[in-house]
């Protein structure tokens, strides 16, 4: 569950220097041609950064993780694969391990399997809206190359807490969706090429932030986190995060509760299942295909079943139940062939899908 009043424990591994906080929490979401962009960013971060990194790339769930490796051999910070409850370091890059989301805390990380926002797990929104509750107005997040919008949610909580907002411009990006959509939402306060991402992190983290704030916590955001992390309290407490929407979730089939900020529109169901507009209508599609496919499979096992008993029909010469199962074959196989071309006009698939759902190249596990 989320600790809200944490005492300051780990200020000496956190980094309080003379009483003040630099912006030393930062977070970075990367999709899409995310493996080039992160090695390249930490290339030119220095051994003496005083900050710890959190690093989401969308992955396959099922894909092996050599990205710590990559980024360790990339530059002078040490990368590994966060741990459930594992305390922060300055100095450190913390990414998120397959199939897991990474949250955190005051002083540490979580690593847990919560439910799928934008339609990933590890997600980019999680990892910066739990960094903004922690952290307030030290939270940097950081938005690179990708598609779709996973990031754009999470940034505006970032801002929300009073912490800074960098994106990468998307001229520069391989995939720009994700850069752009967070432009089109969120007041930035750094678009820059992905050269002078980390030149930018080394000097706002030498800079002071404003000190945590003292009231309360918002709540909404609250149990938006302790969604992530499968709290099960949430769902005893029956707290809401939106209004009732007439739409039901992909994942799932739950109610969807219809969030909006600004004007940025998002839905999130009872379980914590989470999607903006664009991952709503990607999982929608997704889900219409394989029901599409279901019944596919359904008629034609019906075409099949149809045509076995027809010959068995005919073999004792009841001809006329014979001709009666063929009728029904052929009406099944007529169901089929619309199915087929059902699917044939579904939307088609763009690179930015593929780039999306296959992040990383097949001959390189990351």
């Amino acid at each position: 569950m989320y600790m809200k009043n944490v005492e300051h424990e780990h200020e000496a591994h956190e980094g309080k220097r003379n009483g003040v906080y630099g912006h030393d929490m930062i977070a970075i979401g990367a999709s899409a041609g995310g493996v080039e962009a992160l090695m390249r960013l930490v290339r030119d971060l220095p051994r003496s950064i005083h900050a710890a990194l959190f690093i989401v790339l969308h992955i396959p769930a099922d894909s092996p993780s050599l990205l710590p490796e990559l980024l360790s051999r990339s530059g002078a910070l040490p990368a590994s694969h966060a741990v459930d409850g594992q305390e922060i370091q300055h100095g450190h890059i913390y990414v998120a391990s397959p199939d897991h989301h990474l949250l955190v805390e005051k002083g540490r990380m979580r690593v847990v399997q919560g439910p799928k926002e934008n339609r990933h797990r590890p997600a980019i929104d999680p990892l910066f809206r739990s960094l903004a509750l922690a952290y307030g107005s030290r939270a940097i997040g950081v938005v690179l190359t990708g598609a779709l919008d996973d990031g754009t949610a999470g940034l505006l909580a970032i801002k929300r807490r009073n912490g800074l907002a960098i994106v990468q411009d998307p001229a520069d990006a391989l995939y720009p969706s994700m850069p752009e959509s967070a432009l089109a939402h969120v007041n930035v306060d750094y678009k820059v090429p992905l050269v002078e991402i980390a030149p930018l992190l080394t000097r706002l983290s030498k800079e002071v932030s404003q000190h945590m704030e003292k009231n309360a916590l918002p709540e909404d955001m609250e149990i938006e986190v302790r969604m992530a992390e499968a709290d099960l309290g949430v769902q005893r407490e029956d707290k809401q995060v939106g209004n009732p929407s007439a739409y039901s979730c992909p994942e799932c089939g739950g109610v969807l509760w219809e969030i909006q900020e600004g004007e940025l529109v998002r839905y999130r169901c009872r379980v914590g299942h989470a999607f903006s507009m664009d991952s709503m209508l990607a999982g929608q599609s997704e889900a219409l295909e394989d029901a599409i496919w279901v019944a596919f499979k359904i008629v034609q096992e019906q075409a099949a079943m149809a045509r076995r008993v027809a010959e068995q029909m005919e073999a004792k010469g009841r001809t006329y139940l014979a001709r009666r199962y063929e009728e029904r074959q052929r009406d099944s196989e007529q169901r089929a062939s619309l199915l087929l071309k059902a699917l044939k006009r579904l939307d088609p698939v763009t690179p930015e899908d593929l780039a999306e759902t296959n992040t990383v190249d097949t001959s390189e596990s990351v």
